[in-house]
């Protein structure tokens, strides 16, 4: 209706620019005109034919590698003119380093990684992204042994951790196990044994060690007097040297014994007789000739026959007519002569008897009284005899042709004699040569039954009468005494008096009855005389 004006505004399109990252790395991307810093803004808004600059910049430890999306590639700025909204990627990785594993030492082994890479073995380096922490295992092979870590950090012989972060040498070093090897030696003899490489003088040191796959060479000497007779142990035999190849502890024999020589015994003259040793070997009569080990002291004693006399010896050092002494150092031939002569021999016999035991032996020998009780002896020879009582017993006397209480008698043989022993049981307490029990002054004990029954089964030994079975056979310390081992005591006694043909002893309480009769000191001691008498 009137003059009017009216007004018409156009603007630009606006489009969104979105920026990505992607890759292991991490970095920057910054806007030119501003609006984007990403980081935090990661999209930003322009107006239609903007044309926008993107900047990537890198983190430290990380590289950018370049754009995809909005027509952009490469290193270097991007830039996208806006007509549509757009998308462009940065891309930032992380850097690859190598890590090298070296082997050093004698030995060998394999060294491998977590993550993978390592295998060496074959595979000695690997590459991996900055900050990987990468753990080497180090294994040793049979007979080697893993001593240790060098470089990246590490140390000792546990794994080793490398957080790569630069190119990497880390060394591995192994080294050959080492085994003992111990020589003992056996056998009588004496000796040495040395090793090559050294490490053994057995004598003294008599152990090594070696590493694994040494070849060790064991010699054995023997020493003066004695002979080494061979190996055992670590696969060696024989007498020559031995050698060992180290692959575990080992442990090898060496034996020396003493070398053996034969004593010769020869007999000459115109008498006869015998000729024996000690040590056992040689009884010539019928063996006349014995094997013995070097520096045996071997004593010879000749035994003329009836009608001969013993004249003396001859070699091995020995002469004169009593016992020949000689040391084997080598074999020895020794030469005993015997003589007829017109002096006549006689017996000596010898017996043990008593309630309790012993020995008697002679000199010079010939008797042995236990087990040999008879010797002949040249007329005029005196014998000197000597009565040895056995553990709880005593000499008593002797009777025949030697009399008295003292324990060594001489016989002189003019006739063929007989000599006898008595041996009596000693009895514990008691007062006097009798060892009597005086009434009301001890407790009877278990002791007093033992030495009876001891002393009454030897007595009926000697009468040929079997031992006695006893109520209650063994009787210990503190065991009740009962009226029936008196009893027993008595029956057992008797009979060894009948055996002898010697009338019964009297005992007072001529019946004595379990629960009535009171044992007393007169039992005992009437016991112990009807033992000393019947000896």
């Amino acid at each position: 209706t009137a003059a009017t004006t009216v007004t018409a505004t156009f603007t630009l399109a606006t489009f969104t620019l979105t920026v990505s990252k992607s890759g292991t790395g991490s970095g920057t991307v910054t806007s030119a005109p501003a609006g984007i810093s990403c980081g935090a803004t990661c999209a930003g808004s322009y107006t239609s034919g903007t044309a926008v600059t993107l900047t990537g910049s890198a983190a430290t430890g990380s590289t950018f590698t370049g754009w995809s999306g909005g027509g952009c590639s490469g290193t270097g700025t991007c830039v996208v003119t806006l007509t549509a909204a757009t998308t462009v990627t940065a891309t930032f990785t992380l850097p690859t380093f190598t890590l090298t594993v070296s082997k050093t030492g004698p030995g060998t082994g394999t060294v491998t990684s977590a993550p993978a890479g390592i295998n060496c073995g074959a595979t000695c380096a690997g590459s991996y992204t900055s900050g990987t922490a990468v753990t080497l295992t180090a294994s040793a092979a049979t007979g080697s042994t893993f001593t240790g870590w060098s470089g990246g950090g590490c140390s000792g012989t546990g794994t080793c951790v490398v957080t790569v972060s630069a190119a990497t040498a880390v060394t591995a070093s192994f080294g050959l196990q080492s085994f003992s090897l111990t020589v003992s030696k056996s056998g009588a003899g004496t000796g040495t044994v040395t090793s090559a490489p050294a490490g053994i003088n057995c004598g003294a040191t008599c152990a090594g060690s070696y590493t694994s796959g040494t070849a060790v060479t064991l010699t054995a000497s023997a020493a003066t007097g004695s002979a080494f007779t061979g190996w055992s142990g670590g696969g060696c035999s024989g007498t020559g040297t031995c050698v060992v190849t180290l692959a575990a502890a080992t442990t090898v024999t060496a034996t020396f014994v003493l070398p053996t020589f034969t004593l010769t015994l020869t007999k000459s003259g115109t008498g006869t007789g015998t000729v024996t040793s000690a040590p056992a070997g040689i009884n010539c009569g019928a063996t006349c000739a014995g094997s013995y080990t070097s520096g045996t002291t071997v004593t010879l004693t000749a035994n003329p026959a009836a009608n001969a006399v013993f004249a003396g010896w001859s070699g091995g050092a020995c002469s004169g007519t009593g016992t020949c002494v000689t040391v084997l150092t080598s074999s020895t031939t020794i030469t005993a002569v015997f003589a007829l002569t017109t002096d006549p021999s006689f017996a000596l016999t010898v017996s043990i008897t008593g309630s309790a035991g012993g020995t008697v032996p002679s000199s010079p020998a010939g008797i042995n009284c236990g087990s040999s009780c008879s010797g002949s002896y040249r007329k005029g020879t005196p014998v000197l005899l000597t009565a040895n009582a056995a553990g709880g017993a005593v000499f008593k006397t002797w009777a025949g042709a030697c009399a008295g209480t003292a324990p060594t008698c001489t016989v002189t043989m003019d006739a063929a004699k007989s000599a006898i022993a008595v041996f009596s049981q000693t009895f514990t307490d008691g007062t006097g040569p009798n060892s009597t029990i005086t009434a009301q002054s001890v407790v009877v004990k278990s002791v007093y039954v033992q030495e009876l029954r001891s002393a009454v089964n030897t007595l009926r030994a000697r009468n040929n009468l079997a031992a006695f079975g006893w109520t209650d056979p063994t009787i210990g310390i503190g065991m009740m005494v009962k009226r029936v081992h008196f009893a027993e005591l008595r029956v057992a006694v008797t009979q060894a008096y009948a055996a002898a043909g010697r009338a019964a002893p009297a005992f007072t309480d001529s019946t004595i009855t379990p629960g009535v009769t009171v044992i007393k000191a007169v039992h005992l001691n009437e016991l112990r005389d009807a033992v000393r008498n019947l000896e």
